[in-house]
């Protein structure tokens, strides 16, 4: 007869090394994602100093990073697949005596607004949806996607677009600081877990210096950018129009 005792020994040895694998996992698609991330939010920074021209070619040399066939695929969709699906396992296998990080802390609360609302509208509104072959976007290619695409959403659909703006940018980059002091501190750190929490000061300096250098900077960006007249042809505006308002509902709110 199997010994109870062993049994359950043995499938919570199972569950830790389960467990232990997906925050491996999780911990190693990140510097992926931040690298993308970084590498994303340089153009519309650069509309601080250039206007929107400046940030159209910054975000045409990111892509050779971020949309060739391997890049995409391999350094960004797959790295972000693997970062959520792991850290939602991770979420549901853990046991009632080691519960998960509460969703009512930041880094989760930040980590899925992104990944199942903000992130998604984005990626079908810049990237999907830009690629219908049936008119009247009639497959607008990468090459033609710039940020005048931006500057129309912006002041066509003011409200929706800061929104969708903003809250993906301030849930990126507050999911980002705190995931990188928690990697940090994880591997980096003696003390370990105990200042990954982020307790007393510390954490208001973290997402203060995120704001200051990140947030507001990307943002100030996008409003020099809304500010510019649209350098468009109104054949190419009307295929923005309706890359925005194909299947992207909020925009027809």
């Amino acid at each position: 007869m199997s010994n109870p005792s062993s049994s359950r020994e043995n499938g919570s040895s199972l569950r830790r090394n389960i467990l232990a694998c997906l925050t491996k996992l999780s911990h190693g698609s990140a510097p992926f994602i931040s690298t993308f991330i970084l590498i994303h939010l340089t153009a519309p920074v650069m509309a601080n100093i250039g206007g929107s021209s400046l940030s159209s070619q910054t975000m045409l040399l990111g892509r050779e990073y971020y949309q060739t066939g391997f890049g995409e695929k391999y350094l960004v969709l797959g790295p972000l697949a693997l970062h959520v699906l792991s850290g939602t396992t991770k979420r549901l296998l853990s046991p009632q005596k080691q519960p998960p990080r509460p969703l009512s802390t930041l880094l989760s609360w930040a980590g899925y607004s992104a990944a199942l609302f903000f992130l998604p509208i984005h990626f079908m509104t810049h990237r999907v949806h830009p690629t219908a072959t049936t008119a009247p976007i009639s497959g607008v290619g990468p090459s033609e996607l710039d940020y005048e695409f931006v500057k129309l959403g912006l002041q066509k659909w003011p409200l929706a677009s800061w929104f969708l703006y903003t809250g993906l940018v301030c849930s990126v980059a507050l999911h980002m600081a705190d995931g990188t002091a928690l990697i940090w501190s994880t591997y980096f750190r003696r003390q370990g877990r105990k200042q990954a929490g982020g307790k007393g000061g510390k954490w208001y300096n973290r997402r203060t210096k995120v704001l200051a250098g990140v947030v507001l900077p990307v943002l100030a960006g996008l409003y020099a950018v809304s500010k510019e007249p649209l350098l468009l042809f109104s054949s190419m505006a009307r295929r923005y129009e309706a890359v925005f308002n194909s299947e992207s509902w909020i925009y027809r709110l």
